[in-house]
């Protein structure tokens, strides 16, 4: 009798325990740029975002790894890409031992966890049966956005959409996280939930449902210096940046060689000129791919306001945990895949097949320089939020402290009331790269680190304190092995981000003795990330 007393003690313990953890969420956004949310100086509308900033934080220098699938083994392991395999990435490498994705430290919490929409975690394919979801709807397609052919749920493949019919990628992910929270309502209410929710959008192709693009119809005509221009002004009288506006660089054009773009016509520019020289045909041209865009982060805000309404109806909202962000910045690459791409069609519909490029790029990620793949702070810079009712005790404010997508892992089991590993390793696994950011959420305290590292596709960049020293790839060979790795300091430059975050002034003849320290100290993690790889 005794020990089914103790046992039945245990169980209601341990259910009181889990009804204390807070439900979390984490919604990222594809290739969106430092400056595409309403609360971080954009012209687009995103009240839903906007109602989170309002509400809860906003962070103004946290960092991505400048692309999708090392900003999401990131966010799943707590390490840097580098040290787990993941960036470069090699077919068939698979996460090493020590590294399990978030589910796997949170279910042992009695978390019940839910994916749906894109997951690009390479070295862990199934998203069940190697992420450690419950339930997963994957968007293996990045090339559609109204019939992808390559998607699933639970690990096995659903039927490819057909063309014409009522389908949009963000609406679909979106429908497959409310489904799952219907069901975790209805199922399993008791237990704390862990939502990862990945939108494909706007990433690139540019497409977007009609009506969604008649709202920006025309609106970017006035070009992309003049809505840079508005979006630095609203920045700064926001408190986000400090910086100057970095000048656009009319010879840095796409990160990748252009093959076949004849079927963009004569309205595409493959540089950011400045908009007063361009013709009349490509402002009209790149003036429709904005709208797209903008119609995708409009679109992706109005889907997120039905994840908010499904938490609130069901009595969640005070004890819910909502971080936002974005993969990487805003992308300058200019190419043509899927379907191809239609000029005759309606520019955002299924049968084109548009992208971003440089000059809406460099807007988008005001104030900053570059974009997706560089490790400049226009790649790697992004909004992120954080809502936490019962949590945050000073909601619209902004949070200095620099952090990084390593930090999730940490923060949330922090969060789960589980700072510690929950998960079985072995005794040799390192420890989280990141540092928890809940000090900073909860009570707004500056989060101590050394540094924050950096590096894609031969790019690298370490930042300590205000320093950061970057070393930019030439040419357009991919490396196996950074160039940035060979002796010597005379290609890294080296920026104070406390007044120039837009990276305008090369202290490194100033400051060599500074440069020297923190390229080293690059090298010598640089090595030790990649050792822990092999």
């Amino acid at each position: 009798m005794r020990t089914i007393i103790l046992i039945i003690l245990s169980l209601f313990c341990s259910a009181v325990l889990a009804a204390e953890r807070p439900n979390i969420i984490l919604l990222v956004a594809d290739d969106m740029g430092f400056s595409d949310l309403g609360s971080y100086g954009s012209e687009i509308q995103t009240p839903n975002l906007d109602l989170l900033a309002e509400h809860g934080l906003r962070f103004t220098q946290f960092y991505n790894t400048a692309r999708c699938w090392s900003t999401r083994a990131a966010l799943m392991t707590g390490y840097y890409p580098q040290q787990i395999g993941a960036d470069p990435f090699k077919k068939g490498t698979v996460l090493p031992k020590w590294s399990p994705t978030l589910p796997h430290y949170l279910k042992p919490l009695g978390y019940q966890c839910y994916h749906s929409g894109k997951w690009h975690v390479n070295g862990a394919p199934n998203v069940v049966a190697d992420g450690g979801f419950d339930h997963s709807y994957l968007l293996n397609d990045h090339n559609r956005n109204f019939n992808p052919q390559n998607h699933s749920y639970d690990d096995k493949p659903l039927p490819p959409v057909k063309a014409g019919t009522d389908f949009y990628t963000a609406t679909e992910i979106t429908n497959r996280t409310l489904r799952q929270l219907d069901e975790h309502f209805q199922n399993d209410k008791d237990k704390p939930f862990f939502v990862f929710t990945a939108y494909t959008v706007p990433h690139f192709p540019l497409q977007a449902p009609a009506q969604d693009i008649a709202k920006y119809k025309d609106k970017y005509l006035k070009g992309w210096d003049a809505v840079r221009s508005e979006r630095y002004n609203r920045l700064k009288q926001l408190g986000i940046v400090l910086c100057p506006l970095s000048p656009r660089e009319e010879t840095v054009g796409p990160p990748y060689p252009q093959n076949n773009l004849a079927p963009l016509g004569g309205g595409e520019v493959l540089l950011p000129l400045a908009w007063d020289t361009l013709s009349e045909e490509q402002k009209h041209f790149q003036a429709g791919k904005m709208a797209v865009h903008a119609a995708m982060v409009d679109r992706m805000d109005a889907e997120i306001g039905r994840i908010l309404d499904k938490i609130k109806a069901n009595g969640a909202w005070d004890n819910t945990v909502i971080f936002f962000l974005s993969d990487n910045g805003a992308s300058a690459e200019i190419m043509i895949r899927g379907d191809g791409h239609n000029p005759d069609a309606a520019p955002g519909s299924a049968e084109t097949f548009l992208c971003l490029g440089p000059g809406w790029s460099t807007a988008s990620n005001t104030p900053f320089r570059r974009h997706k793949v560089w490790n400049h702070e226009g790649g790697i810079s992004t909004s992120f939020l954080v809502h936490y009712p019962k949590g945050i005790k000073d909601p619209g404010k902004l949070r200095n402290t620099p952090g990084h997508v390593v930090d999730i892992v940490p923060t949330i089991l922090d969060f789960a009331g589980a700072p510690g590993r929950t998960a079985s390793l072995p005794e040799d696994a390192p420890p989280f790269s990141g540092v928890s950011l809940a000090p900073a959420i909860l009570s707004g305290k500056e989060v101590q680190r050394d540094e924050i590292y950096f590096e894609h596709e031969g790019n690298a960049a370490l930042r300590s304190g205000d320093w950061k020293v970057l070393y930019t790839k030439t040419g357009e060979q991919k490396p196996q092995i950074p160039a940035a790795q060979s002796e010597g300091t005379a290609d890294w430059a080296l920026y104070n981000l406390a007044v120039d975050r837009s990276e305008q002034n090369n202290l490194a003849g100033v400051e060599p003795e500074m440069r020297t320290k923190l390229v080293s100290r690059w090298r010598e993690l640089n090595r030790q990330y990649r050792q822990q790889a092999e």
